[in-house]
């Protein structure tokens, strides 16, 4: 059965390298739609979140395409994939700033992260960028067929610290544990790049066009 899978561009994110691969996993009966329609959003089957930079330009563009509705009332009701920003602004509060108001969805802050030293006595450099392993904490679906501690690539600033630690789905350590997954029911969001993350990461999202939640 076909379904419709949107990708949702409100101007920031690397948003075709995500929708090619999702067209990758999909089958050849699926549509990927990039858009900021809010009715497309919300007549689709299955709803991909994207996004990357500063969280103040990422809410400010959020709300200059009318989407703050459509994205929280897709991540309620269906199958939805956060990565990266789109992970992080499912949040109150992130630290950026001084303070950006956030979506709102999770009880939580985004935190800078503190720096430090690597086991190895390496500084760690801010931003985290590059791979890094991914300690799965639940058997969720999106998990199917990757291995624990499989290397997912990332870049970011600032990670998630949810309230409610059910909602954590993976760790990554990188200064701190940091969740790196977060899921419930129809929502899993993530910090790393499944569409820059070589094969594991083709298997996240192939797994999530399949996840029947």
């Amino acid at each position: 059965m076909s379904q419709r899978i949107t990708v949702i561009d409100y101007g920031m994110g690397n948003l075709r390298s995500v929708a090619k691969a999702v067209e990758h996993v999909a089958s050849a009966q699926d549509e990927v739609l990039v858009t900021d329609d809010p009715e497309l959003i919300l007549n689709s089957d299955r709803v991909v979140f994207p996004g990357q930079g500063a969280a103040r330009d990422c809410m400010a563009a959020i709300s200059g395409h009318h989407l703050n509705r459509a994205v929280l009332e897709a991540a309620n009701s269906k199958p939805f994939l956060g990565i990266c920003m789109g992970q992080q602004v499912l949040l109150e509060q992130s630290e950026e700033n001084g303070g950006t108001e956030l979506l709102g969805l999770f009880a939580g802050q985004v935190r800078h992260f503190p720096g430090g030293v690597a086991p190895d006595g390496e500084a760690l450099k801010i931003p985290h960028m590059g791979w890094n392993r991914v300690n799965r904490q639940t058997d969720h679906p999106l998990w199917q067929g990757i291995d624990q501690d499989s290397r997912f690539y990332f870049v970011h600033s600032y990670y998630v610290d949810p309230q409610q630690q059910d909602l954590i789905a993976a760790t990554t350590d990188y200064g701190v544990s940091f969740a790196s997954a977060i899921a419930r029911e129809n929502l899993f969001a993530v910090q790393f790049h499944p569409e820059k993350s070589a094969d594991d990461g083709l298997r996240l999202l192939k797994n999530f066009v399949n996840w029947n939640q």
